[in-house]
């Protein structure tokens, strides 16, 4: 279990938040080192994230099926939900109701056939072998289940039964369900840092093991382990239009720079990047624990706030954090030249070339 520094803590009581926040990453910023290449395994990668980042493992997934072995989703919905359209995104897709009704399933399938068709992802029968793992959570009122349920009928279209698994928790909020934040907010909240504790509920735990097979049991790794990298060099042309921090971070045990390990990709949910909690998403979401034992190298890519005119000179109001699920940076968010998916993409690839880690 990671702790934050006692002085860092004492300082964060006595400013605003978003003061604190800035000041825990202000170190990491500074020390931020070239994303290492490690010879990772980046032809069986999966995925995850909560909320927006729930969506975007959804995207990422579904745009790079062939590579992409499954995918574990907490509070997120099927596959191009909002249809470029920010009312969309903030209605049926979060909170559907008779006047704004999530559509049938079949749109979802009939839209992500024709993206495949164009080529804008890879073809749907990299799909076949994948597994999927979808959670909801009885008190959640951000993204409610029919949302999540209607995900479940997405993915089973295209996966196997038994491929797919829907966990439901009746007294869960909007958040990461984990057993390793040591300031956990109660089951049912969904308040900053959106880190919940449900009893022993291990949702990392849980998805990890049914995307990946059976695991060793979870160890605590080594704080050092945890790595800062600069994001910029995956960014393109148009770096502050994408939304992305300069610096992400990547978490991999030593017996991982020998190469081989396999690339787990976390992506957080709105109001949970370093600006706004610091470090607590990386290091307490439950994640780095089961990677130390199950030689896992986990990529936490990181979202900035945006809000509004960008130093690139592009618009981007993107104030909560989130990432781009219905379309604040392009219109092919959700496709292979998405800005943020070939950012992710490029980092993966990284971490599959060979070469010498830092010490």
């Amino acid at each position: 279990m990671m702790r934050t520094n006692t002085k860092v803590a004492s300082l964060t009581r006595r400013v605003a938040p978003y003061f604190a926040a800035l000041l825990l990453s202000r170190p990491a910023i500074a020390l931020a080192e070239v994303l290492p290449p490690l010879g990772a395994d980046i032809q069986s990668v999966t995925v995850s994230g909560v909320s927006s980042g729930g969506y975007m493992a959804v995207q990422f997934h579904i745009a790079h099926s062939s590579t992409v072995d499954g995918a574990g989703v907490l509070a997120g919905g099927p596959y191009e939900c909002a249809a470029d359209s920010t009312w969309n995104a903030l209605t049926r897709c979060m909170s559907p109701s008779f006047w704004n009704p999530l559509p049938p399933v079949e749109v979802f399938l009939q839209r992500t056939s024709r993206r495949a068709l164009a080529g804008d992802i890879d073809p749907l029968d990299g799909l076949a072998g994948d597994r999927a793992w979808l959670f909801s959570g009885g008190r959640d009122e951000t993204v409610r289940w029919p949302v999540v349920d209607s995900l479940n009928r997405f993915y089973r279209a295209w996966l196997p039964f038994r491929q797919t698994l829907f966990v439901t928790h009746p007294n869960a909020g909007h958040a990461m369900i984990s057993t390793e934040e040591p300031e956990p907010s109660s089951c049912a909240s969904t308040e900053p840092p959106f880190i919940n504790r449900c009893g022993d509920f291990d949702a990392a735990g849980e998805l990890l093991t049914h995307l990946l097979g059976p695991l060793a049991p979870k160890r605590e790794p080594p704080a050092e382990r945890i790595r800062s990298f600069d994001q910029r060099p995956f960014l393109g042309k148009k770096a502050a239009g994408s939304s992305m921090a300069d610096e992400g971070y990547v978490f991999f045990p030593e017996s991982c720079e020998s190469g081989g390990c396999r690339v787990h990709v976390a992506f957080h949910g709105c109001r949970q990047t370093t600006r706004d909690i610091g470090l607590r998403f990386v290091e307490n979401a439950g994640y780095i624990e089961w990677a130390q034992s199950n030689r896992l190298i986990v990529l936490f890519p990181q979202i900035v706030p945006r809000y509004g005119w960008t130093g690139g000179l592009a618009w981007v109001f993107n104030p909560r954090g989130c990432w781009d699920w219905w379309g604040y940076t392009d219109s092919e968010y959700a496709t292979r030249s998405g800005r943020q998916i070939k950012a992710i993409q490029a980092m993966i690839e990284r971490l599959g070339e060979s070469g010498a880690t830092t010490q």
